[in-house]
């Protein structure tokens, strides 16, 4: 019986598994029916990214035609997964100074960005197991981020949050002079706000059964509230005569008072009689908080059943309350009040994700088109008024 052999391997900075055999027409028939399959003419292989790979679906192409080998990938994943175990291990066995803990909440820094710099400082110190933090130099936590950058193909606003967790270590802890690195901070890419329409609020809020979870839904996006303002919600912020909420200590420890909707006030009302929360607007199963992250899993859940292709977070609720009232005419000075922004320019974002002015613009080739069509009507009245005055006196001579 003929033999292949599945080979681990990268390729273009991509994990992928090479399928090796001796030049073959049957072979090379059966390796062109496996979907997503690829011929590399630098490897003078077959190949499958990783990804893509289904070692069940080998096996079934391949069934009494070919023995398939596949002894180098179960080598290669079990190296893997101990490397991962070890990594595992490392990284929860490593201690974090107390004062750290102590000086970030001092700052006043949020639970959440207390919770980042803890896990980039323990990634950062487990990279350089067992040297202890205090020994290490600026080339490396140079070598540390080139790493990320590089191995890990870490996104910007993580490259960001890695060296923002490093440095506060090391200056605000160890008291070292500020750091400064040959590897600057990565700018933003600056992407527009995701958003949803008017409809598919509506389907999305059809679509969703469960009255907490409607509530939940209703109020991110009729009063524009982070995620994190709703979850620290309690039932005595909410006016239901004045129809406002206030929001206590939000981004910024700032106060600010938003939007209740007549039609929210009326499912929260009827959401506050049946489950009657204690602590907070609302609870988890054992009481406190709701999770953020159970938040966003219901909305994704809904919002297939809704027939939303595109992937939404509580987040892309709060921006398509800031695009609606835009597009409906509300000034832009009082929506970022109602956001709780600290600049304006934050806010006009949303310009350019409002379609309220884009109505207002006619393509120029709808100008051109509708030019021609005008001209060409021109051209046609003015035939037929010639066929018609030619045709004055005929009429005429025949009475």
């Amino acid at each position: 019986m003929k033999n292949i052999q599945l080979i681990p391997h990268n390729f273009r900075n991509e994990s992928i598994v090479m399928i090796q055999f001796p030049y073959d027409k049957t072979l090379i028939g059966c390796v062109k029916t496996i979907e997503n399959t690829r011929w590399s003419q630098s490897l003078c292989e077959w190949y499958l990214k990783k990804k893509d790979f289904n070692l069940h679906r080998i096996f079934n192409v391949f069934k009494s035609i070919a023995y398939v080998d596949y002894s180098a990938l179960r080598t290669t994943q079990n190296s893997f997964e101990t490397i991962r175990k070890n990594q595992r291990q490392t990284y929860s066995k490593t201690p974090i100074p107390k004062i750290y803990f102590e000086q970030l909440k001092l700052k006043r820094y949020s639970e959440n960005t207390i919770k980042s710099y803890v896990s980039e400082l323990k990634k950062f110190s487990t990279f350089y197991t067992p040297k202890d933090l205090d020994t290490l130099t600026t080339d490396d936590i140079k070598t540390y981020l080139l790493h990320l950058i590089q191995k890990n193909k870490v996104s910007t606003s993580c490259q960001n949050q890695a060296i923002s967790a490093i440095k506060f270590y090391y200056e605000k802890i160890l008291k070292h002079p500020k750091l400064k690195f040959d590897i600057e901070r990565p700018r933003k890419s600056k992407t527009l706000p995701k958003t949803i329409s008017e409809k598919e609020i509506l389907n999305l809020l059809k679509h969703t059964i469960n009255l907490k979870h409607k509530s939940i839904i209703a109020l991110l996006y009729s009063s524009g509230l982070r995620v994190s303002e709703l979850i620290a919600l309690k039932e005595e912020y909410l006016n239901f005569e004045n129809h406002t909420i206030f929001i206590k200590q939000a981004k910024g420890f700032k106060d600010r008072i938003t939007v209740l909707g007549t039609s929210t006030a009326s499912v929260v009302k009827k959401y506050i009689e049946k489950y009657n929360p204690k602590d907070y607007l609302f609870e988890g199963q054992n009481g406190g908080k709701y999770s953020s992250r159970s938040i966003n899993k219901f909305i994704q859940r809904n919002a297939k059943s809704a027939g939303i292709s595109q992937h939404i977070s509580a987040h892309t609720l709060r921006h398509s309350f800031a695009t609606h009232l835009l597009n409906n005419g509300t000034d832009i000075r009082l929506i970022k009040e109602l956001l709780g922004h600290n600049s304006i320019k934050t806010t006009q974002i949303y310009t350019h994700v409002s379609d309220c002015n884009l109505r207002q613009i006619e393509s120029p080739i709808d100008t051109l088109i509708r030019a021609q069509n005008t001209e060409n009507q021109i051209i046609k009245t003015n035939i037929l008024t010639k066929k018609h005055i030619g045709n004055i006196g005929t009429s005429s001579d025949i009475h």
